[in-house]
């Protein structure tokens, strides 16, 4: 009957953790367009559902659902079974007039509960100039609004700055030192964009934070002068100046490649010939420069610790009544948003019996888009020597307030510490010594007190020196220092050696894979030969510097290269041929010219490269 009872009781138990579990969650693009239709879904984590209440649609024009669907998954891994199951209900709706709408509460009963799912807003855009596709894209899109489609273009292989743009802005651009700006760049695009590179330079009188974003891009849709675009923000940093003036971020290159359609190629010639009616595009984008004017702080007062920002703190202590020689703890806990990697340790003034240690500091803050926000630990440890009545005294904490920009003082509660008497006489009071013993009241100087118990004696004449012990603790260093160093001599020399021989067959290796890719030529096997090319480029670079594949890239190349001594002009062109070789298999015009032209340009610059190294 026990084990019956238990096994209710659990099954009871995890109904109930079952059923607190259960969500209803709603998915719909954040910005659409309007006239154009997009999907809306609710979705609850269970199949044991009933009496689906539709939301509020106000403002929305439902034009299909409610359109049921279930799914369900199991697996197994290391012998671990897990079971899911969920029931997603969608709808189709439209909004014609542009504006910011609110999508209300659904809710569903699961086990004679009602489970509700949050409002969500939509903002409704006008329509632009590339309003029709955009409403073709949002509607097949669904929920997803990164999933709208670029509109069609015909501007050939040409991108103008209208279809592809990027912002740079600050949050702040009057500031005082240490105070936190939030710096972004936004991507504005009207094409099918496939690849961005660039990135921040180091900034003069900038501490940088980077501010971790997803590594998959969703788009979402804004109007910008009039025109609707598919928008994302690239990156995000943070920057703390450290010096006042006029400090400036310049701007940044960055390389896209974009997809447009070929107005030159016929689509329907293109289908039954097998070619590609879109071309890959490359463009480069500047961002505009920013001016940053940094105040200097006013004149510091005394205590100031650093911070810049916003802050609380609070303070406690292990324990008021302790034994001589027991270990205290008092501790600071600074709460808020700034630059808390800054703040230097307050100063507390503990009695001078006290042996004090290095204070311990507690970072509990993480990066957020005002700031470094949470909190950091300050902990003092010190151990009373005597017995008596102490007084720890208040600790202030200065700060720089960035709301009324001025400083603050924030001052914690005093405590009083008993000390009571402890083991042995280092637990008396000093001043119950007579004599010259009086005039010895600080433990921080160099005279201590004789300690007199728990003593360990050793035998006179006993001795380490001339042991066997002794020698060996000599002798056994000594072997293994011997040791060691004959087998570090003998790595290094192998490793000199291999990366000595890869270098002097790096050009043999080289040429060996241009003579395949000599071969792929003469049979227009385009995809393999450039493949082969490629190969032979970075792998004569990776064995002559000895250089691994993870680090192969085009800038580490650049720096090896010049600190070779090697022209920059080589440079550059050793470059453009890997450029080139890349790009080439996408580019229109006769394929074998293009192949002949990449070989003959492969050669030259690895023959150039190897006469000059």
């Amino acid at each position: 009957m026990k084990r019956l009872l238990h096994i209710v009781i659990l099954m009871t138990l995890s109904i109930c953790v079952w059923a607190d579990d259960v969500s209803l969650r709603v998915s719909a693009p954040s910005s659409v367009v309007a006239g154009g239709k997009f999907r809306v879904q609710f979705t609850v984590n269970t199949q044991n559902v009933s009496n689906f209440t539709a939301p509020d649609f106000k403002g929305f024009e439902v034009i299909y659902g409610p359109a049921t669907s279930s799914q369900s998954s199991f697996q197994m891994i290391n012998g671990r079974t897990s079971q899911s199951s969920s029931i997603i209900y969608s709808f189709v709706v439209l909004c014609a007039n542009p504006g910011t709408y609110t999508i209300g509460s659904a809710s569903v009963q699961v086990d004679g509960k009602t489970v509700k799912s949050q409002p969500i807003q939509v903002k409704v855009l006008p329509e632009g100039a590339n309003a029709s596709s955009q409403r073709n894209g949002a509607a097949s899109g669904g929920g997803n609004a990164g999933a709208v489609v670029a509109p069609n273009h015909s501007s050939g292989q040409g991108v103008s700055a209208n279809e592809l743009f990027m912002t740079a802005t600050a949050s702040r651009t009057s500031v005082h030192e240490q105070e936190a700006i939030l710096l972004t760049y936004k991507i504005y695009t009207l094409l099918d964009l496939r690849q961005l590179d660039g990135k921040l330079p180091t900034l003069d009188g900038f501490q940088i934070q980077e501010i971790p974003l997803p590594r998959t891009k969703e788009f979402e849709l804004e109007q910008y002068n009039g025109r609707n675009y598919r928008t994302v923000v690239w990156s995000q940093y943070l920057l703390f100046p450290q010096k006042s003036g006029k400090l400036t971020i310049p701007a940044i290159n960055y390389e896209g490649v974009v997809v447009t359609r070929n107005r030159n190629l016929d689509p329907i010639e293109a289908f039954f010939n097998g070619q590609s009616g879109y071309v890959e595009v490359k463009r480069r984008i500047t961002t505009p420069a920013l001016t940053i004017h940094v105040s200097p702080l006013p004149a510091k007062p005394e205590g100031f610790s650093g911070a810049v920002g916003k802050f609380s703190v609070t303070s406690s202590i292990s324990a008021h009544e302790v034994d001589a020689n027991e270990a205290v703890t008092l501790k600071l806990e600074v709460k808020g948003s700034g630059n808390m990697k800054l703040i230097s340790s307050p100063q507390v003034n503990l009695p001078n019996d006290f042996e004090t240690y290095d204070t311990k500091v507690n970072d509990k803050f993480q990066l957020t888009r005002t700031g470094l926000a949470g909190t950091k630990e300050f902990e003092y440890l010190f151990v009373p020597r005597h017995a008596g009545t102490y007084q720890i005294p208040a600790m202030d904490f200065v700060y720089f307030d960035t709301d009324s920009r001025s400083y603050k003082t924030l001052t914690t509660e005093g405590y009083t510490l008993k000390v009571n008497k402890g083991k042995g006489r280092t637990g008396q009071n000093v001043s119950n010594y007579s004599g010259q013993q009086q005039d010895v009241q600080q433990l921080n100087l160099d005279i201590r007190y004789i300690k007199t118990g728990g003593v360990k004696l050793h035998q006179p004449g006993h001795t380490l020196f001339g042991t066997l012990q002794y020698w060996l603790a000599y002798l056994v260093p000594l072997c293994l220092f011997v040791l060691l160093l004959v087998i570090g001599r003998k790595r290094m020399k192998a490793n000199a050696n291999v990366a000595l021989s890869r270098g002097r067959k790096a050009n043999k290796v080289a040429l060996k894979r241009m003579k395949a890719a000599q071969k792929l030529l003469e049979k227009h096997d385009s995809a393999l030969f450039y493949d082969e090319v490629l190969r032979a480029l970075w792998g004569y670079v990776g064995d002559k510097f000895n250089m691994s594949q993870e680090s192969l890239n085009k800038e580490n190349i650049a720096q090896a290269l010049a600190s070779r001594q090697v022209p920059e002009e080589q440079v550059q062109q050793f470059l453009r041929v890997l450029n080139d070789c890349e790009f080439a298999r996408y580019a229109p015009g006769d394929v074998n010219e293009n192949m002949e032209n990449v070989y003959n340009s492969a050669i030259g610059a690895i023959s150039k490269m190897e006469d000059n190294l």
